[in-house]
C-alpha cells in the first residue's frame, strides 16, 4: 500500500525546522539536523515532506548502495568490479528514500555484517550491506534519537562526517561509499543528548506548538482535508512543491559557484569567539549554512536573513549552559551579535 506523504508546503509554521531541512538538502555537507520538540508538532511529517520535494537520484541499476557514476566518493566495490570487466553500469533516476533507523538495531544492522549462510554452504565470505548503505544519497531519519545507543550514535555521526562506512568482520575488511542527509527528532522531556553528540549534527531546530489561534485553526482544517481526501489535498499542493524542488535544483547548482568573503569567515570566528563555544564546528557550519541559505534565494551573497538563520540554527545547541539550566540563548542575543557586526562594518 502507498504511504500517502502530507505535503512539506503545506506544513503551517515551523520555518526554522523547514529551513534546517532546505538547508541540508543544498548542501548535506552541513551535517544534518537534529530536531527537539514536544510530540505533536510536525517533526516526522516535516521529515517525510522534505524527502518527497528533493531532485529525483540518479543510481546505478541494481547497485545495493545507490551509487552514482559522477559521485565524489568513488564507485561501490561492486560497482567498481563492474566498470573493471567493461559491464555497462546503467543508471536510472528514482525518488530520494528515507531510511528508518530503529531505536533497537544493532551495529551490524547499521554497518553491515557478514552473510553466515553464504560462509557456512559455501565458504565464502560475503558482505551483507546494512542501513548505511541504504542511506547513501539518501535521508537516514532517527526518531527519538535520544533514545538511541551512544555507541551506535558515535558511529553514524562518525560516518555522516567521512562519507564513508568502514566495516571489518571476521577477517573481511569492507568500505563503501555513505554520504546522507543524518535528521534526528526527539522531544526533551524524554532526555537529552550529550553535548559532545550535540556538537557533531550540524543544525539544531528547536519546535513548539503553534501559539496563534489562527495558526491552530489553519493546522486543524489542513490535517482533516488531508486525511479526508490524501489525493486531492496533495493535487491542491503540488505547485508548490514542484516550485520548491525547482528551488533546491537550482540553490545546489548556484552554491557550487559561492565562496565565503573575508567579512563572512571574520563574522563567524568573531561570533564563537564571543559566544564561547568549543571547537570550531560552529563557525564552520555557521558558514556553510549561510552560503546554503544564500543560494536556495538566488543570491550570490548571503544577506541579513541568511545570516539570522545560520546564527540560530548552528549555535542553538553548541552554546554553554549552566548546571541545571535547560533554556536556549533568546534569540534577542542573536539579533544583537547581527546588529553588532553590521555596524562594525562586517556584513
Amino acid at each position: 500500500m502507498e504511504r500517502r506523504i502530507y505535503p512539506f508546503s503545506a506544513i503551517v509554521g515551523q520555518d526554522l525546522m523547514k529551513k534546517a531541512l532546505l538547508l541540508n538538502a543544498i548542501d548535506p555537507s552541513i551535517g544534518g539536523v537534529l530536531i527537539r520538540g514536544e510530540k505533536g508538532t510536525a517533526k516526522t511529517t516535516a521529515v517525510r515532506g522534505i524527502a518527497a520535494v528533493l531532485p529525483p537520484r540518479t543510481v546505478v541499476v541494481g547497485c545495493p548502495y545507490g551509487c552514482s557514476p559522477e559521485q565524489e566518493e568513488g564507485l561501490c566495490p561492486e560497482c567498481r568490479a563492474r566498470a573493471e570487466r567493461g559491464d555497462p553500469l546503467r543508471t536510472a533516476e528514482v525518488a530520494t528514500p528515507v531510511v528508518d533507523l530503529p531505536l533497537n538495531a544493532s551495529e551490524d544492522r547499521v554497518v553491515g555484517s557478514i552473510d553466515i549462510e553464504a560462509a557456512i554452504q559455501q565458504g565464502r565470505k560475503v558482505f551483507l550491506p546494512g542501513l548505511l548503505a541504504r542511506a547513501h544519497r539518501a535521508i537516514l531519519y532517527v526518531d527519538e534519537v535520544n533514545l538511541l545507543d551512544d555507541h551506535i550514535v558515535d558511529v553514524l555521526l562518525d560516518v555522516a562526517v567521512t562519507g564513508l562506512n568502514v566495516v571489518e568482520r571476521e577477517g573481511v575488511a569492507h568500505t563503501h561509499p555513505s554520504r546522507f542527509i543524518l535528521v534526528g527528532t526527539m522531544n526533551p522531556e524524554e532526555g537529552d543528548l550529550r553535548p559532545q553528540l550535540l556538537d557533531r549534527f550540524g543544525l539544531c531546530a528547536e519546535v513548539h506548538a503553534e501559539g496563534t489561534l489562527e495558526g491552530r485553526a489553519e493546522i486543524i482544517r489542513r490535517s482533516l482535508a488531508f486525511q479526508r481526501d490524501p489525493g486531492t489535498f496533495g493535487a491542491r499542493w503540488a505547485p508548490e512543491e514542484a516550485a520548491l524542488r525547482a528551488r533546491i535544483e537550482r540553490g545546489r547548482g548556484l552554491l557550487k559557484s559561492l565562496e565565503p568573503s573575508p567579512a563572512l569567515v571574520e563574522f563567524a570566528a568573531s561570533v564563537a569567539t564571543e559566544m564561547e563555544v568549543d571547537g570550531h564546528r560552529a563557525e564552520i557550519t555557521l558558514i556553510k549554512a549561510a552560503l546554503a541559505s544564500a543560494a536556495l534565494h538566488g543570491r550570490a551573497v548571503p544577506a541579513d536573513e541568511d545570516l539570522r538563520d545560520a546564527l540560530q540554527l548552528a549555535l542553538r545547541h553548541r552554546t554553554k549552559r549552566m548546571p541545571l539550566q535547560t533554556s536556549r540563548p533568546d534569540p534577542a542575543i542573536f539579533d544583537r551579535l547581527m546588529g553588532k557586526y553590521a555596524a562594525r562594518g562586517h556584513l
